[in-house]
């Protein structure tokens, strides 16, 4: 879509958002007013009677043919044949009611010798069938001006595109404007471009729009307010926010902007969002003295209380009441909806009160929002009297339902307890035993929303015994409990573990006629499930299935888990196959938690069983659980099962995952098959799977117990290439592998770099570099090692293995030039234990 450029003008609007850019790329010349005349030409053709008779053709006209039923062959019609003209035809069509006479008149009237349709008798026809909706005796019509090759002044044009573009007709308004362009029947003028304009734009389509606009311009039409006001419109209703402000621009420059394009652009950043915009240039607007008018500022309004600018919303509505414009309900509905959602209710009832004094009469909708935000028993309380008496009952309960709700929703919920106690006493017979907060105007009584509402709020108090009460007190003024109040008692007595007060719901509810849900069902499984209960959780499938209702997902594989943490994975697969059996699939999830189980115990044959079942039941196993296996398989140094699942892999389209080749990896480097490891390591990359932190400490370690600590800095600063930051578990596999293989010195730098990067190793990586160090004969660092041990409290007690290797640190060191006189200065601190004192200076240690 080729966009042209803009005008450029000397004013700017928000110099930060509308700046004169681009439009189109047609609008690259200087914009000019251009004015037209719009008025209704009448045709030029001599009269065959005078006005006064003219009267009397029309009037005998219309009388013919309304009179039913109709007779075109009367003489009376043969008679006033020969004195009809354009005009006489124009003005019957606009005197008949009917369209379909209006069709007969107009066909008739086109088959009269001597007599030929002019624009304006058309434009008539078109008129009457648009108004009514005609689409098919329209199109007839155009078919019709185009076979009669009937000529068109530019205003008839325009009018005749308008009439299709009412309908929807717009490719059909476009072919017929090129149509009579194009047979010389028209000229088409600024005023007939800018009514195709219109019609094309109220259709949205924008393509076609800009394609005109390219038209007008290569035929050095020259565009008026008439012809971008309905570009902008479009532009905003249709979100293209850059292009509608560069058409306003180009309209400022002008002097074109009026009020209901300033109006058309506030509603628009309104829709689209823009609050802040909207605002700034509603006050540009008034710095300008331009207007608003009522209907602009009741759409801002409630597009700003959509967006949650409440502030702003009642900042207008401040200044629509300063205009002199009374607000009506719905803009009040929106206020207060917003300051009830804010829980703004004190300004909310104001508001209230406000419509009051202004004789406006709230509706449901507004009561209800305020009973359902407010908590103040006072407000509630007068709500509830100021009801009007025309509401009828069923309404009335449900603004009582919104009190108890809102009471309910801010955990007020003695105060709901006590409203609906006020309604039921109107069904009972003890009122005079209750302390009420009021009367109730009129005889309302609670239903079982009313209970639910209640009920629902008690338990999530965890008040359940009186919720259950509340339940009792149904059954005494004879109101029916939901299927919703059932489950939610049900529900909470399971969590409870109340199993058999559930069952006893569960049968009234059944004897009551409400059917139970899956949600009745599950509630109770779960009890089962956490119980540990697998016999209780078969019962309870069974009838489930009898009933046609699936067991939650989340149960079962909890049951699986439960089973398998308390090592009973056997009977976790056991109840597997007891689901199965009543008729239910199990979940891979639960499946694999079976697998993860039996793993657990080192039953890998029982788990592999369990695959093969799994695979049987049409389950596609995932990788999670090609995995579970793995490990498994791994750990039992099962290599052949292995590479047998591997290739299960293959054939199920899968493909290892890092975690996969991490346990293989693994498995290859523990056995001592380094070479394996390294292939698979390689093999990763290939196969797009990066290797992890996990898989380079693998690697390292595997490597430096193998004997190959140069390949092991080749893999760790391939890690560092390939931006896989090393952790503190990879820090203390280099540490400790150089340490192993004869490179203290290389592994204390990497120890350095750990302290850096604030990595805190274990006491064994200590112990492991000072002993290095030592033999080594590195001693500045194997001090620094010593004093990192002193203070950080990892001295060894002297029943530990590493005591002799501390033991001898200490003593060398002491004997060190360099390293003595910092060895005494920790004796003389007391961070030595005297065990290891007593033996400095003693050349025979052990």
């Amino acid at each position: 879509m080729a966009l042209l450029s803009s005008v450029r003008g000397t004013h700017q609007f928000n110099s930060n958002l509308f700046k004169p850019g681009t439009f189109c790329s047609l609008m690259s010349f200087k914009i000019l007013c251009y004015s037209t005349s719009y008025t209704h030409i009448q045709s030029v053709e001599p009269s065959s009677c005078s006005p006064d008779n003219a009267k009397d053709v029309v009037d005998s006209l219309i009388s013919i043919f309304t009179k039913q039923p109709l007779t075109p062959s009367s003489p009376r019609l043969n008679q006033l044949a020969p004195r009809i003209t354009t005009q006489v035809v124009e003005s019957v069509l606009k005197g008949l009611k009917s369209w379909k006479i209006a069709q007969m008149f107009f066909n008739w009237a086109s088959n009269q010798s001597g007599y030929k349709h002019n624009c304006y008798t058309y434009n008539a026809m078109a008129s009457i069938l648009s108004v009514t909706h005609q689409i098919h005796p329209l199109k007839v019509l155009i078919e019709d001006i185009l076979n009669s090759r009937c000529p068109f002044t530019p205003g008839a044009l325009g009018f005749l595109i308008r009439c299709l573009g009412s309908v929807g007709l717009v490719q059909e308004a476009s072919a017929l404007f090129d149509e009579i362009r194009s047979m010389g029947l028209c000229l088409p003028n600024i005023y007939s471009y800018n009514c195709l304009l219109e019609v094309i734009a109220k259709s949205g389509s924008i393509d076609m729009m800009e394609m005109r606009l390219e038209d007008m311009h290569k035929l050095g039409l020259q565009f008026d307010k008439h012809t971008l006001t309905p570009i902008m419109q479009a532009y905003c209703n249709y979100g293209r926010f850059k292009d509608a402000l560069n058409v306003y621009n180009t309209m400022h420059e002008r002097a074109w902007v009026d009020a209901h394009i300033y109006s058309m652009l506030i509603v628009s950043f309104s829709k689209w969002g823009k609050v802040d915009k909207s605002f700034e240039l509603l006050e540009r607007m008034e710095s300008l003295d331009v207007k608003l008018n009522e209907k602009t500022f009741c759409i801002l309004i409630h597009g700003l209380v959509k967006e949650s600018c409440l502030d702003k919303a009642l900042q207008l509505f401040g200044k629509m009441r300063k205009a002199g414009f009374i607000a009506d309900v719905s803009v009040y509905d929106a206020l207060i909806r917003g300051l009830c959602k804010n829980k703004e209710t004190d300004k909310a009832i104001c508001l209230y009160s406000e419509m009051k004094e202004l004789d406006i009469q709230p509706d449901v909708g507004i009561f209800t929002k305020l009973l359902s935000c407010s908590s103040d028993q006072s407000i509630i309380k007068k709500l509830l009297e100021e009801i009007p008496e025309d509401v009828n009952n069923e309404t009335v309960l449900l603004l009582y339902n919104a009190a108890l709700n809102g009471y309910s929703s801010d955990g007020l919920i003695d105060e709901a307890c006590h409203l609906l106690q006020t309604m039921i006493s109107n069904k009972s017979s003890v009122d005079a035993q209750l302390d009420l907060p009021f009367k109730a105007k009129r005889m309302i009584f609670p239903n079982s929303t009313s209970f639910s509402i209640v009920i629902d709020g008690l338990l999530k108090k965890g008040r359940l015994d009186l919720a259950l009460g509340l339940f009792n007190d149904m059954q005494i003024i004879d109101c029916k409990p939901n299927i919703l109040i059932y489950n939610n008692l049900i529900n909470e007595l399971c969590k409870v573990d109340r199993l058999d007060e559930s069952f006893k719901l569960l049968r009234e509810m059944k004897d009551s006629g409400v059917e139970p849900t899956h949600f009745t069902y599950n509630s109770i499984y779960g009890c089962f499930c956490r119980r540990k209960d697998v016999l209780g959780a078969i019962t309870i499938l069974r009838e489930m299935r009898a009933c046609g209702l699936d067991p939650w997902i989340k149960y079962t594989t909890l049951l699986v888990k439960e089973l398998c943490a308390h090592k009973k994975s056997l009977e976790a697969c056991h109840f597997l196959s007891n689901m199965v059996q009543v008729g239910f699939l199990p979940d891979i999830v639960s499946y694999t938690a079976a697998m993860r189980g039996l793993i657990n115990i080192r039953e890998v044959d029982k788990a592999l069983e369990l695959f093969r079942e799994l695979c049987s039941r049409g389950h596609c196993p995932d990788l999670i659980a090609f995995n579970i296996l793995i490990n498994g398989l791994c750990k039992l140094n099962k290599q052949t099962e292995v590479e047998s699942l591997l290739n299960e892999f293959a054939k199920r389209g899968l493909f290892p995952s890092v975690a996969t080749y991490n346990m293989l990896i693994d498995t290859n480097c523990k056995n001592g098959n380094i070479d394996e490891a390294m292939l698979l390591f390689l093999r990763m990359s290939g196969e797009g799977r990066e290797p992890n932190v996990i898989t380079y400490t693998t690697m390292t370690d595997g490597l430096c117990k193998a004997g190959k600590p140069d390949d092991a800095l080749m893999v760790w600063n391939e890690m560092g290439r390939k931006g896989c930051s090393p952790n503190r578990i990879a820090f203390m596999a280099i540490i400790h592998g150089l340490c192993n293989c004869c490179r203290p010195t290389a592994a204390f730098q990497y120890f350095r770099e750990m302290k850096q990067k604030k990595l805190v190793a274990d006491q064994y990586i200590h112990m492991a570099l000072l002993s290095g160090l030592l033999s080594d004969l590195n001693f500045p660092a194997a001090f620094e090692i010593l004093r990192e041990i002193v203070d950080r409290g990892l001295f060894p007690q002297s029943h530990d293995e590493s005591y002799l290797t501390v033991r001898d640190a200490v003593h060398k060191l002491s004997k060190d030039e360099g390293t003595s006189s910092g060895i005494q200065a920790l004796i003389e601190e007391g961070k030595i234990p005297t065990s290891c004192i007593s033996v400095v200076g003693n050349e025979d240690l052990p």
